[in-house]
C-alpha cells in the first residue's frame, strides 16, 4: 500500500513538471492546479531554475532536433568569438613584423633584379666571338627545322675540341644540314665542315676591325646592365620611401617602418647596387681581354 503512495507521488510530480513545461511552452498560466498538493519545494524550485536558466532556451530543448540546432548555434557563436580574438591577435602581430617583412621585401626584390640584369649580360657576352673557342658562343644562332625555328643549344651538343675548334653533334642527325646552314648564316663569319656526324667549326683569328667592333658592343651591353641595376636601386628606393614616416610626420603612427629603419635600408640597397655593378664590370672587362688575347 505504501509503495502504491509513493509511486502515485512521483507520477503526480513528473506529471506537474511535464504541465509545467507545457504551461510555458503555450503561455499559459497554473492557475488550475492545486500547488498545495506537492509538498516537496526542492524538486520545484529545481524545475524553475532548470526553465529559467538565461543560458538555455526553452524553445531549444522541445525537441531533440531543436536541442541540437540550439547547441550548434551557441558552438558557432563560440567559434566567431575566439575567430575574433585570433584575428586581433594575428594583426598585432603582423603591424609589430610589418616593418622587418617590408625590408626583407624590398632587398629580396631589388636582389633578384640585380641578378637578372647580370645574368643577361653574361648570355650577351656568350654570343660574342673572340678569338677563342667558346661552346655559348652559338647558342643564340637559330635553326629551322621541319617550319620550326628552334635554337641550336636545343637541336645539338656543342663542345670544345681546342683553344680554335668547335664540335656541334645534333641529337637528329637528319639535322645536321640545317644546321652547317644557320651556323653559316650567322654574323659570326663561321664555316664548319661535316663529317655526317656531325660538324667542324674552326674558330678563325678576329681581325683588327672585328675585334674593335665585338669591343664595342662589350662596352654598351655593360652600360646598359649597369642601367637595369641603378633602376632596380631607384625602385627599391623609392618604396622605402614611401614606407618611411616624413619628417614633418616622424611622430605620426601609420608608418610601415620607422626612420632608422628606411636608413639603413637605403645604406644596403647602395651596397647591393654597388657590388652589382662591380660584377658587371669585372665580367665585361675580361670579355674584352679575351677579344683581344684571343
Amino acid at each position: 500500500m505504501a509503495i502504491s503512495i509513493r509511486r502515485a507521488l512521483i507520477s503526480s510530480k513528473s506529471l506537474y513538471c511535464a504541465l509545467r513545461i507545457a504551461s510555458i511552452r503555450s503561455h499559459q498560466n497554473f492557475s488550475y492546479l492545486n500547488s498545495s498538493y506537492f509538498d516537496n519545494s526542492h524538486e520545484s524550485a529545481t524545475v524553475d531554475r532548470f526553465l529559467s536558466s538565461p543560458a538555455i532556451s526553452f524553445r531549444q530543448f522541445n525537441t531533440r532536433r531543436g536541442f541540437a540546432k540550439g547547441r550548434k548555434q551557441q558552438i558557432k557563436e563560440e567559434l566567431e568569438e575566439e575567430d575574433e580574438d585570433e584575428e586581433e591577435e594575428w594583426d598585432d602581430e603582423e603591424d609589430d613584423k610589418e616593418g622587418v617583412d617590408l625590408g626583407d621585401s624590398v632587398k629580396t626584390t631589388a636582389l633578384l633584379q640585380m641578378e637578372a640584369a647580370v645574368d643577361a649580360l653574361s648570355r650577351e657576352l656568350a654570343k660574342l666571338r673572340t678569338g677563342r673557342a667558346s661552346a655559348g658562343m652559338l647558342d643564340h644562332i637559330m635553326v629551322e627545322h621541319y617550319g620550326v625555328k628552334t635554337p641550336l643549344n636545343r637541336m645539338a651538343v656543342v663542345s670544345v675540341l681546342d683553344s680554335k675548334t668547335l664540335s656541334v653533334t645534333p641529337y637528329d642527325p637528319n639535322a645536321l644540314k640545317e644546321l652547317e646552314k644557320a651556323i653559316i648564316s650567322s654574323p659570326l663569319g663561321l664555316n664548319p665542315k661535316s663529317d655526317n656526324q656531325r660538324l667542324i667549326t674552326p674558330i678563325p683569328p678576329l681581325t683588327k676591325e672585328h675585334m674593335q667592333a665585338v669591343c664595342k658592343v662589350v662596352a654598351k651591353s655593360s652600360e646598359d646592365v649597369k642601367q637595369s641595376i641603378r633602376r632596380a636601386r631607384q625602385k627599391a628606393l623609392d618604396t622605402i620611401k614611401k614606407a618611411a614616416p616624413k619628417k614633418k610626420d616622424k611622430d605620426k603612427a601609420g608608418s610601415s617602418i620607422s626612420e632608422d629603419d628606411a636608413k639603413r635600408l637605403e645604406k644596403e640597397i647602395d651596397e647591393l647596387t654597388k657590388k652589382f655593378i662591380k660584377t658587371a664590370e669585372d665580367m665585361c672587362k675580361a670579355k674584352e681581354k679575351e677579344i683581344k688575347v684571343g
